[in-house]
């Protein structure tokens, strides 16, 4: 079987104890590439990849360093390009919400719900609920809180993985240089005549004080009021 490949990445760079990030990167035609992330969560030896990326041998060097990779979650339904590939070359769980839209090809393991016990502590599953495919987010509550997104809420404090063209076309294309509600998620994944304003609202009923969102770079602290003004932009018509 042939996968996509890897992609250039940074080295996996732990974000709090036990939960790092991978900063990576992806094509979307030949002049466009934008930055793609994958966390990791640690637990007892075990590896849970978050909205997974494939990594490069070095990377995967550094991973298999960290632990035995036992399965991968997918946040949101637009993702999911290498999830085949460690399913297959790994022998990884497949922890998702659902059959993506995307990649329908893989059906999930584990259909995951708000009420799902998941594999490591100190973690539950906010779903935005009301869109058109189910999205979830992943708060880790533990060293102040951190909120693990994938497209639905991203932050840009810089631009590095994106190329030259992406660079450019960012802050004209609604991914300024901020924390967002991802514009071309919100026009997706809403429900004729509907808002999901309450859907984000409800993540605001936890505390978290970090941002990791699937694409972007990380957020270390003031995420919750950071994301508080981004609902608030979002929704302000």
């Amino acid at each position: 079987m042939s996968f996509p490949p890897a992609y250039p990445h940074d080295p996996i760079h732990q974000v709090i104890p036990d939960v790092f990030i991978v900063r990576g990167s992806i094509p979307l035609n030949p002049l466009m590439r934008i930055s793609r992330n994958m966390a990791i969560v640690r637990h007892e030896g075990e590896l849970t990849l978050v909205d997974p990326i494939r990594l490069t041998p070095a990377g995967e060097a550094q991973l298999r360093q960290l632990g035995t990779v036992k399965r991968i979650l997918r946040l949101g339904p637009l993702h999911g390009v290498d999830d085949p590939y460690y399913t297959s070359e790994f022998d990884a769980e497949l922890w998702a919400p659902g059959v993506s839209e995307a990649y329908p090809d893989i059906k999930p393991d584990v259909q995951v719900a708000a009420a799902t016990a998941l594999p490591f502590p100190d973690a539950r599953l906010v779903f935005l609920e009301g869109a058109n495919q189910p999205e979830a987010t992943l708060l880790i509550q533990r060293a102040g809180g951190l909120l693990i997104t994938c497209d639905a809420i991203q932050h840009y404090g810089d631009y590095t993985r994106n190329s030259l063209l992406a660079r450019l076309a960012m802050p004209f294309i609604g991914f300024p240089r901020t924390t967002l509600i991802g514009p071309i998620w919100l026009k997706l994944m809403t429900p004729e005549g509907a808002s999901l304003e309450g859907a984000f609202r409800r993540i605001l009923e936890h505390d978290f004080d970090k941002l990791l969102s699937a694409h972007g770079t990380v957020l270390a602290s003031g995420a919750k009021a950071a994301v508080a003004g981004a609902i608030d932009k979002a929704f302000s018509s």
